[in-house]
């Protein structure tokens, strides 16, 4: 018998690999000291573990180990960014472009910089998700300090033109910040190819720990800009202050070295198996559809099953599958998707979307039991028989 929820919600966390617990757990007992400790044998070992965890960080997105800070996961290193580049700037550059699609991360910061005057575009997308490189390029002015878009989406999994974003960064002298909070160890990401000056990441994402992630730093971006906004210490070269969190950047590079391995085949593995879970649906349940089918992250589907409501039937498969409506970062009252509203969903009919995300433990077992699951409670509801409890399912 399988061991249920099957987990399928990897967008929002995914579980530690136990070779990266393995290489963390001598740094909570044996090897606990203080990186900033320079006068004795345990702040030297924090710090050659916090360096040869930088390189590793560094080396998955094609970065110098001195570009890159830990930080406490990617919320606050969007934070860092997005409010250090306004704070450092003068007031002649106060616009930020972003989209209506980022995560809250970016989307809350840019609205706080709103209230200290300063002014935000948020560009559309397309009914795919897609960014109009023209429509960004138009909304570029004199008075323009940064462009502010993600990676990939953490809800469809659309992957943005982020090499031909930085090529317009760069033609019109401003910062591109990327969130790539969920493209880092899932694709070839590079930011020396792609021109970003600043790359939000966690390690979470990647089969790290949680509570610990990056901001890559380009070098041309660190001055005159005002980086520290957590003050009490020059840790992390003065742009963040706080003891470090060693055993949790240990796990940060230790994760980072095996996606960097093991991306490739992985990232076709999952595509495979992505796809035989959407095609299994969209055959079995008439007029279910999936959102935002252009270029895409291996790992991700968002599918709307019309007539039913996502909510309702979440809750009744949530003993057999982890599944999700969208991000995990909306509050506690999760309201309709901004991502698919934006894309040209009604309220109604993004109400009728989830988000299902696979990962390194998903198994073909898993996928069919999920699509044998998912395909009785959808049929089950349109049905009008209401949403009672499914039997269980069996190989």
């Amino acid at each position: 018998m399988k061991e249920l929820p099957i987990y399928l919600d990897y967008c929002a966390t995914t579980p530690c690999d136990p070779r990266v617990l393995e290489r963390m757990l001598p740094y909570f007992t044996d090897y606990f000291g203080n990186a900033a400790s320079k006068d004795h044998h345990y702040g030297w070992m924090a710090k050659d573990a916090v360096e040869l965890a930088r390189e590793q960080v560094a080396d998955l997105i094609g970065s110098k180990p001195n570009q890159v800070i830990f930080t406490s996961g990617a919320t606050e290193s969007v934070n860092l960014a997005l409010k250090g580049l306004m704070e450092g700037t003068n007031r002649k550059r106060s616009h930020i472009i972003t989209t209506k699609v980022e995560h809250e991360a970016v989307l809350d910061s840019c609205r706080y910089l709103e209230q200290q005057g300063n002014t935000i575009t948020y560009l559309d997308v397309d009914k795919e998700g897609g960014l109009s490189l023209e429509a960004l390029e138009h909304a570029i002015t004199p008075e323009t300090l940064a462009i502010s878009i993600m990676y990939a989406n953490n809800e469809t999994g659309v992957v943005n033109p982020v090499k031909e974003i930085g090529a317009i960064a760069r033609k019109h002298q401003v910062k591109f910040v990327c969130d790539a909070t969920q493209a880092v160890g899932k694709i070839p990401v590079d930011v020396q190819a792609d021109e970003i000056d600043l790359l939000c990441f966690s390690a979470h994402k990647i089969y790290g720990p949680k509570g610990v992630g990056a901001l890559f730093i380009n070098e041309k971006s660190q001055k005159p800009l005002v980086f520290k906004q957590q003050h009490g210490g020059s840790q992390e070269r003065g742009h963040r202050g706080g003891t470090l969190n060693i055993p949790g950047i240990v796990g940060f590079g230790q994760a980072a070295a095996i996606c960097k391995e093991e991306m490739n085949d992985e990232g076709a593995r999952l595509q495979s198996l992505r796809n035989r879970f959407e095609e299994s649906l969209l055959e079995k349940v008439a007029g279910s559809t999936v959102n935002g089918r252009i270029n895409r992250l291996p790992h991700i589907s968002n599918i709307r099953f019309p007539g039913v409501d996502a909510e309702r039937l979440l809750l009744k498969v949530s003993k057999y599958l982890a599944l999700s409506r969208g991000s995990a970062c909306s509050g506690l009252m999760q309201k309709e998707s901004h991502v698919l509203k934006a894309m040209g969903l009604s309220r109604e009919e993004a109400g009728q979307a989830i988000r299902i995300s696979l990962g390194r433990f998903t198994k073909m077992e898993d996928v069919v039991y999920a699509i044998n699951v998912l395909t009785d409670a959808v049929e089950e509801a349109l049905s009008g028989n209401g949403l009672s409890v499914l039997k269980p399912l069996t190989l």
